[in-house]
Order: C-alpha cells, then structure tokens, then sequence
C-alpha cells in the first residue's frame, strides 16, 4: 500500500468515526479556515435565474450517498408526470471545465462517469460544466423542449438558482460532524429545512436528525 493510500485510508476512518478522533481534532484548525472561505464565497456569489425551473440533487457529504440513482429516479418520475428534464453536471474527471453535451457513446473519460451513466439510463438531455448555471442555459438553447433541469451535485454551488434543493444521505449520515479535511462535511449541518428542501435516505433508517423520507431497499 501507498503512503498516499494509506493517508487516505486513516482519513476515511477518522471521518467516519462516530466521534472526533485524535487526527480529526489535529485537523479541526483547517475546517475552522474551511468554513470562513466557504462563507466567503457564499456571500460573494450572486445566482443566476434560469429559463426553467431547477432541482438539486446533492450531498452535504463528500463522495457519494446514492445521488446518481436518486436522479435517474427524478428523470424518470419527472417525465411519466409530463415534464421534459434536463440534467446538468460538473462531470469530474474531465480534462475541460467547458459546457459540453454528453452524447449516448460519450467515453467516461470525456465527460465524466456519472453524467455517462446518467445520460444513458435516461435519455435525457445532459450537459457538463464546472460554471452550473452557464451549463444549464446552454442546455436549454440546445434543447428548448426542456422545462425543468436536474442538478446532478450542485448543492454547493450559490450560484446556481434553484426551486428546490434534494438532500440525499445513507447509513453514514455526516460522520464525526466536522468539515473538511477534519471530516465528511462540504457545508456545515443544518439545523433545520429550508421551505424548498427535502431529505431522502438511502437507508433503512434516518441517520441524521432532519425529516425526510426513507428509501426502501
């Protein structure tokens, strides 16, 4: 093993610890700086209405809690209700930070694993971009049968407007509690739902103290 996977490996664990552990709490000074640039940046950003309506679908969370499948799901269950979705992505992975469409025979490679898995499973319009709201309206000029986009991620990103923000958790919850790099957090908890949020859990129980509806397994 890697010095760098094994680094890795001990950050994992101190994350995912029910309480602070030593390396967490020798990490805690840069999540206090963490949450100052985060705030920052929070303030500073100024969002950008869109021509249709946008849901996102994110974590509080680094890595994954079940968010691509819960958007294939929305997709899914936005078009048999009538609506024409949309999916914008930041599509990590990427060698451009370019708005690009991501085709059916689109390579992982080239715009990014999930965003891949997304547009094939649904068919839906997908784009990728790092600017979110510059991707969502190159999206809507190429596609002007779309009303409604889905976030992939995004739930950080202030400058993108949204009608309604998806919180997607597991069994994990938020760890130990603590931001970046002591912890999982990419935002501080919330205390409580804002009037367009919702919760979902991937698990069989909640897992943090926030309302939300559980998704059977």
């Amino acid at each position: 093993m890697t010095l760098r996977n094994r680094v890795s490996e001990r950050l994992m664990r101190a994350w995912w610890a029910p309480q602070p552990t030593l390396l967490a709490q020798l990490l805690r000074p840069l999540s206090w700086l963490y949450r100052g640039l985060f705030r920052l940046t929070q303030s500073r950003a100024k969002p950008e209405p869109l021509p249709v309506p946008v849901i996102v679908v994110g974590n509080l969370i680094v890595g994954g809690a079940g968010k691509t499948p819960t958007v294939i799901a929305l997709v899914r269950a936005l078009r048999a209700a009538g609506w024409h979705p949309g999916v914008i992505s930041r599509g990590y992975g990427r060698h451009s930070d370019a708005p690009q469409v991501v085709n059916a025979d689109a390579p992982a490679s080239a715009v990014g694993d999930e965003p891949a898995l997304i547009a094939r499973a649904t068919a839906a319009p997908t784009w990728v971009g790092r600017r979110r709201a510059e991707t969502a309206r190159r999206l809507c000029a190429a596609h002007a049968q779309v009303d409604v986009i889905v976030s992939d991620d995004g739930l950080q990103h202030a400058a993108l407007a949204r009608q309604l923000d998806v919180l997607v958790f597991d069994e994990r919850g938020i760890g130990n509690g603590l931001l970046l790099p002591a912890g999982p957090l990419r935002e501080p908890m919330w205390r409580t739902l804002t009037p367009n949020a919702s919760v979902l859990y991937n698990a069989a129980a909640p897992s943090t103290a926030l309302p939300g509806l559980l998704i059977a397994r």
